[in-house]
């Protein structure tokens, strides 16, 4: 039973050794190869919400910031779901008639929560925490999609581990590449130079 432990945790260490290193090399060990996040490859998925909410006519024509009602992704890991009072904010004034506002409305004065169907569902196991991606100025898009033309929205992106890592080496070297171009004593530099390039060890996003 020892043997087989140690064995075991012998592999582990030996794959994790493989894909950090091949990382560093610029190489992508993972592209092709299945990995737990295929779970997550739903692209396309858009369930459907209580009510119809469109992305298309808040973010897009009436152009509210994202962070607006998903202000918890520059704050914390999750970006999280508007509260009733933020919807009722506007709402309050502006078409109360409507069905749909009429229901948020009801769910507000209740003190009940409007139970939206989750889009983007990561397994337990991924830690993705939003804060650091929007400090680091990664748009909303990269992930989510052109959400401002979305009526209905739905998952763009795959999700799957290979996707992330891909992402986190491209933009460690394009931000090599961007200080290999400054001098050290610029201020430009300096403020570049803040930046980290995003980790691609395990204990990133498995922890």
């Amino acid at each position: 039973m020892v043997g087989f432990c140690l064995r075991g945790f012998f592999l582990i260490a030996v794959t994790s050794m493989w894909f950090s290193m091949s990382g560093c090399r610029g190489n992508h060990p993972w592209t092709g190869l299945y990995t737990p996040g295929d779970s997550v490859d739903n692209v396309g998925y858009k369930p459907e919400q209580p009510i119809n909410f469109s992305h298309k006519l808040h973010a897009g024509k009436m152009k509210v910031n994202c962070h607006y009602c998903h202000s918890g992704a520059r704050m914390s890991a999750h970006a999280g779901i508007p509260s009733g009072n933020v919807c009722i904010g506007c709402h309050k004034f502006a078409k109360t008639d409507a069905a749909p506002i009429k229901y948020l409305t009801e769910k507000y004065n209740k003190r009940e929560a409007v139970e939206w169907n989750k889009v983007h569902d990561l397994p337990d196991y991924v830690r993705f925490n939003h804060q650091p991606h929007v400090l680091a100025n990664v748009p909303c898009e990269k992930c989510h999609g052109n959400v401002r033309e979305m009526v209905v929205a739905q998952q763009v992106a795959p999700l799957q581990m290979g996707w992330c890592i891909d992402c986190h080496v491209k933009t460690g070297i394009e931000l090599k590449a961007s200080l290999a171009k400054l001098d050290p004593g610029t201020k430009e530099y300096k403020e570049l130079a803040k930046n980290r390039a995003p980790g691609v060890s395990c204990n990133t996003c498995h922890y």
